[in-house]
């Protein structure tokens, strides 16, 4: 299964700026993200790009610890821009779908079992962004107390 993953985040580091363009576009017009949509095309593409180029980390991680800093920081980030928790929390989601629909686009998944692999591949990554949604929203708690 980690050979999967490893060709799923190969074609995410490979192509971040396509899928970043592709996930701006998407956020930006998005009537469930109307908080973005005022927000530079260009910062909108470099914190997609950020999170694209980081997927590694986040994907193969060594803690929990690694995973809530990480998702801490981008939990600041879209507070500091002003993203309410509602729209960061959604925005987030639509990152990891962006993530499935490119590599869907680029034919990753051809035989039976690559789908195979695909399927356990696709449930780490929900976990992965699980995990991460619940550090993220931990932040914006303790953010909002400040």
């Amino acid at each position: 299964m980690k050979e999967f993953a490893d060709k799923l985040v190969e074609c995410v580091e490979k192509h971040p700026e396509e899928i970043s363009k592709r996930f701006c576009k998407t956020l930006r017009t998005n009537p469930r993200t109307s908080s973005y949509h005022s927000m530079s095309p260009d910062a909108c593409f470099l914190h997609a790009m950020d999170f694209y180029k980081n997927l590694r980390r986040i994907y193969f991680g060594e803690s929990h610890e690694e995973l809530c800093d990480y998702f801490g920081q981008y939990a600041e980030e879209r507070y500091k821009d002003g993203i309410p928790l509602s729209e960061a929390t959604y925005a987030l989601g639509m990152m990891r779908r962006h993530i499935w629909l490119y590599a869907d686009s680029q034919a990753l998944f051809i035989t039976p079992i690559d789908y195979h692999r695909a399927i356990a591949t696709i449930n780490k990554t929900i976990l992965i962004f699980d995990h991460g949604l619940y550090c993220m929203i931990q932040k914006y708690v303790e953010l909002s107390k400040k």
